[in-house]
């Protein structure tokens, strides 16, 4: 009797969980093709691991605007910056190997390195911190350049800031860690990559950070023009020496396998991993930054991962044995991946809720609908239940985001409403000085960028942006 009604309680477990599942997967699929419409998202793709197990793998849209042919699980996204993770996941196995160590100068494996950058370690590398110039600054810094001729140019520069004190986003950083591995390991740096992070994997994986080069499966994204209002496909072409950065594009399948292997140990023990995911020590005490990932918390719940493009995202939740890898190949509103990977993640798990990314996506997606009457009437309802909640950076930049889409008047009504929000920000009524501006109404313009000169003194693009519309006036 005793053994029947364990069967028959383990049954109604089974069926509980089981009834759990299809209902979150409900939820995030319709939650999903929300945000797809909502940014016009030409082609996405998104899984979901916990527990060890996929309990979410999707595929919406198109791969390409021009044949309509669908995204699969043979699709390769190209995920730009997410890359990154790779790069990182390679060094900490070397470091694992004792081939290399955080506290080792980069001068140690690169030759011929101007004198300002000897002193640079592995770790500021990886954590931003390196003060060395970004190459992608420089225009004259072609795509066919080699590292070495990028290096010699980028010797004419002065460092954009003491090594250690600050974060300060750079593909230079990456570029050299790919020079180190070679140097370590005697093999290309894609090459190395793919056999240490992706044996598993055949024709699912590959590296290029030319956007014009033909390689079958292979998404390329697409940026939106707001003057034609059409999508147009990338053109970036940025050579062998961005591969590190932002070269890979891969499948959904491969990358949850790859991300299986994280969780697993495969690439690297716990111990490495926690070192991997520590904050670094910046010197202004204020930027919070892991070795080479992003670290983000819901609840005080910590999470690691980091995004590409505005296009992919991938976040590992180690307390939640969970990770979500979202990629897609465009949008015409607002970048989205953060908001929809936090949503994702809320919907599997309550504990990991963030109720202001929650709000703040609520607030973006009301003002996203074209001549919207309760976008206002929401902002107010979230702010009266959580009046300490400030959305200034969130309204500013979705006003600019409908400007550069040619909503002028909505736009200039979410630059009143953020003045009006935050009466003490000088930014606040830069922006809606822009505002008036861009509708003509020189005298309001005016007032604004006086507003905002009176609020900070030292804003030479107000007092800039006043002698110009007062030129203006004259002409007229």
């Amino acid at each position: 009797m005793k053994q029947i009604f364990l069967i028959i309680l383990a049954l109604n477990i089974s069926t509980l969980t089981f009834s759990q599942q299809t209902n979150q997967f409900k939820l995030i699929d319709n939650y999903v093709k929300e945000a797809i419409k909502a940014n016009q998202i030409p082609g996405l793709a998104v899984g979901v691991i916990k527990d060890g197990k996929i309990i979410f793998e999707q595929y919406y849209g198109v791969e390409n605007l021009e044949d309509l042919k669908k995204v699969s699980p043979s699709s390769m996204f190209r995920i730009y910056s997410t890359s990154k993770l790779m790069t990182n996941v390679g060094i900490f196995q070397l470091i694992e190997q004792g081939k290399l160590s955080l506290e080792d100068n980069i001068s140690k494996y690169v030759d011929n390195l101007p004198k300002d950058w000897q002193n640079v370690k592995l770790k500021n590398l990886l954590t931003h911190s390196s003060g060395i110039p970004n190459f992608i600054a420089f225009s004259d810094i072609l795509p066919e350049y080699s590292s070495f001729k990028t290096i010699e140019r980028l010797s004419k520069e002065k460092m954009d800031f003491a090594t250690g004190n600050q974060y300060r986003y750079n593909q230079t950083n990456y570029m050299l860690l790919a020079m180190i591995i070679e140097k370590i390991t005697g093999h290309y740096f894609e090459n190395f990559i793919l056999k240490n992070q992706f044996p598993d994997v055949k024709n699912q994986v590959v590296f290029s950070s030319n956007a014009l080069e033909k390689i079958p499966n292979r998404i390329i994204k697409y940026n939106y023009n707001s003057e034609t209002k059409e999508y147009q496909k990338s053109t970036d072409i940025e050579g062998k020496k961005a591969y590190p950065g932002n070269g890979l594009a891969i499948t959904l399948p491969a990358f949850l396998k790859w991300s299986s292997h994280l969780i697993n140990n495969d690439f690297m023990n716990q111990k490495t991993k926690d070192i991997m995911w520590q904050s670094f020590d910046y010197g202004n005490k204020k930027d919070v930054f892991g070795y080479g990932w992003e670290i983000s918390k819901a609840n005080n719940i910590p999470s690691y991962g980091f995004s590409g493009g505005n296009v992919s995202a991938y976040r590992i939740f180690p307390q939640n044995n969970m990770a979500i890898v979202l990629m897609s190949n465009g949008y015409n509103f607002f970048p989205a991946q953060y908001q929809i990977v936090n949503h994702i993640a809320a919907i599997i798990d309550r504990n990991l809720t963030d109720a202001y990314s929650l709000a703040e996506e609520s607030v973006i997606f009301e003002f996203s609908k074209k001549d919207n009457p309760n976008a206002e009437k929401n902002y107010y309802n979230i702010k009266e239940k959580n009046p300490k909640w400030n959305f200034e950076d969130t309204l500013n930049n979705t006003g600019y985001i409908l400007l550069r889409n040619s909503r002028i008047n909505e736009a200039l009504k979410v630059f009143v409403l953020n003045a009006k929000e935050n009466p003490q920000s000088a930014n606040a009524f830069d922006s809606l000085g822009e505002g008036y501006l861009s509708i003509k109404n020189y005298p309001l313009a005016i007032k604004s960028y006086k507003k905002s000169l009176e609020l900070n003194p030292e804003n030479t693009n107000a007092s800039n942006m006043i002698n110009k519309i007062q030129d203006l006036m004259k002409k007229k």
